[in-house]
């Protein structure tokens, strides 16, 4: 009968340029952020289905730098939300946090304030996400129940209107 000995893989066995690659290529699109953590410039929200992307963009004839919400996995980059609209950042410094009463708030330059939200409740528990439905909403982490929200995008559409998107005086006509 023969034995099998297994063999030993050591670090020299393995190419390190292979090594790196996989370092690389291996990354966990994330949906949310809690209070603790920030979204800046180079880095995206992506929905747990892969469809929306938030982050920073410039448009094709402009060097400003808005806070949006795009269709991920389109060739063509089509922008269904902007949150700072008004007020773009000039360069890449900016970065959305939220802040100690549990409101969303984007910085640009020098930590000005470029654009935020404005809940009524003050809610330290606050997190952020980015819905597969392409609302971005601020919810209470202690609240057990998931849909309800202190704060959400679709409550202030841009040009592009998103299905689960709700119209009119009371927001429920459509």
């Amino acid at each position: 009968m023969e034995t099998f000995t297994p063999k030993r893989i050591l670090y020299s066995d393995v190419d390190s340029t292979n090594l790196l690659f996989l370092l690389f290529t291996i990354s966990v699109a994330v949906d949310s952020i809690s209070p603790l953590q920030s979204i800046r410039d180079n880095t995206t929200l992506v929905s747990s289905d892969g469809s929306f992307e938030l982050g920073f963009f410039s448009p094709s004839s402009s060097t400003n730098r808005y806070l949006g919400i795009w269709y991920k996995n389109i060739p063509v980059t089509t922008v269904v939300w902007v949150a700072n609209r008004c007020n773009p950042i000039n360069d890449s410094s900016g970065m959305l946090m939220i802040n100690s009463t549990g409101n969303l708030v984007l910085l640009g330059q020098n930590k000005s304030v470029a654009w935020s939200t404005s809940s009524v409740k003050h809610v330290p528990s606050a997190m952020v996400q980015l819905l597969n439905s392409g609302n971005l909403v601020v919810r209470d982490v202690k609240d057990g129940n998931t849909g309800t929200y202190l704060w959400q995008s679709f409550d202030y559409p841009s040009d592009t209107l998103l299905p689960g998107m709700k119209l009119g005086w009371d927001l429920m006509t459509v």
